[in-house]
């Protein structure tokens, strides 16, 4: 069975009840194993915007979780996938520095017509997300703790035990914007890897 979802959403609440929608993107510098993740993994009270023309992935699931930081509670729709492959990914930081004024940090990766992003073990923690999207094999309604095509939940989330998940075989994203709060992956391959610091702000949208 396919299911092809098109538009976007915005996650205000915990509670809300998902739809199929997902996005892909990466951490700057860094990719942490699904292992290395504690339970005291605090987000930066940043959110940066990613972008990818598309996203190929295997072993997909998504649920509701609750990042926290020094800045609050974020509520996100979580997506695990057991490997994804991502053509011209752009992630984007805008930091305000005091006098100095803002300054912008942007990952560029997989573009041109070169290898794509690789990743396996691949969490995304989003609050706001819009792409085009095909699932194979889609299941919606699924206890978290019962899910089975997918990694399952990341280690150390804050998420109701057994709470509304979807899983699916596989899933196909094109146009993909989205703004994330955090991105871990056992593994991160970026190939063609470009990084800008600029002052101002130069989002990736």
């Amino acid at each position: 069975m396919e299911s092809v979802a098109r538009g976007g959403t915005r996650w205000k609440r915990f509670a809300v009840v998902m739809v199929p929608s997902v996005a892909a993107t990466a951490v700057i510098g860094v990719a942490l194993s699904q292992g290395a993740l504690a339970a005291s993994f605090s987000v930066s009270g940043q959110s940066f915007k990613v972008t990818a023309d598309s996203l190929d992935g295997t072993g997909f699931v998504q649920y509701g979780a609750l990042d926290t930081g020094k800045s609050g509670a974020h509520p996100v729709a979580v997506v695990g996938l057991n490997e994804a492959k991502i053509t011209n990914l752009c992630q984007s930081v805008v930091v305000p520095v005091p006098v100095f004024g803002d300054v912008s940090m942007k990952l560029s990766a997989g573009g041109a017509g070169g290898p794509r992003v690789e990743a396996k073990k691949l969490y995304i923690d989003a609050d706001d997300l819009s792409t085009n999207a095909t699932f194979k094999n889609i299941d919606i309604g699924v206890g978290i703790d019962s899910t089975t095509k997918g990694p399952g939940p990341s280690k150390g989330d804050k998420y109701v035990p057994d709470s509304f998940s979807q899983q699916a075989d596989s899933v196909h994203f094109e146009d993909v914007k989205q703004r994330a709060w955090a991105t871990t992956a056992g593994t991160f391959k970026l190939s063609g890897l470009h990084m800008q610091v600029q002052k101002g702000a130069h989002e990736c949208y």
